[in-house]
């Protein structure tokens, strides 16, 4: 009995070890498609367009451990909760690598045009606020730190600010200087993407919270979250 339940701690090791590979991949994609866009970097942002594959394959591997476990092991209630929580935030993890694959795509589409004047949003803003929101839900989940997860979820309406100022700064933009039209929609693009970068980001932590304290948090709001993730 002792070795079926080492050999189960051994399988839910490996899953969360796995996920956390996959976050960790798709961390490295978001940063290296902003790095890219930033300085014209092709190569990196080639790399980052061809890892969307490995992502993908993550997200396939972690989805047949969890079915082998849940197959073969009836997982008790905590255990079972991770299961939950693992199926669901691959999909969000599996979707900000998509996002980041866009931003790369968009950037060398940029930087191959010429089109390196841009309007000076506050992309970068963005961009750190979504990196830092990723780092923070892995860490969160790693840790299994439920006021971290809550943090992400506060910092999801920075995002959102960002968002919504960038979206006027750049309609400002076009309207001045209808030669800015292209790039300005490019951008507006690459600012999409971040900000469903945060969306990912901000479910997976309302998921963590799930996992920790057995609570659906999703759709209650901010303080709700923060009230549940700090609860004894």
């Amino acid at each position: 009995m002792e070795h079926t339940y080492k050999q189960f701690d051994a399988e839910l090791e490996n899953v969360r070890s796995k996920f956390l590979q996959m976050g960790g991949l798709v961390e490295s994609q978001i940063t290296g498609a902003i790095d890219g866009l930033a300085n014209g970097d092709l190569e990196l942002l080639e790399r980052v367009i061809a890892r969307e594959s490995e992502v993908n394959r993550y997200e396939t591997e972690v989805d047949e451990a969890i079915g082998r476990i849940l197959a073969l092991r009836q997982p008790a209630a905590v255990d079972l909760r991770l299961m939950i929580t693992l199926t669901k935030m691959i999909t969000d993890m599996e979707r900000a690598g998509d996002e980041a694959e866009k931003i790369a795509r968009m950037a060398k589409m940029i930087h191959e045009a010429g089109r390196r004047n841009m309007p000076a949003v506050e992309l970068w803003h963005m961009a750190g606020y979504v990196t830092t929101m990723m780092r923070q839900t892995l860490d969160a989940f790693a840790r299994s730190d439920a006021k971290v997860a809550a943090n992400v979820v506060r910092q999801d309406k920075s995002v959102d600010v960002e968002w919504q100022g960038a979206i006027r700064h750049l309609i400002t933009y076009m309207i001045e200087d209808p030669r800015t039209i292209t790039r300005s929609i490019e951008l507006l693009f690459i600012a999409k993407a971040l900000e469903r970068i945060g969306d990912h980001a901000k479910n997976m932590s309302e998921l963590v919270i799930y996992m920790i304290k057995g609570k659906d948090v999703r759709h209650t709001g901010v303080d709700n979250v923060e009230k549940e993730a700090l609860e004894n």
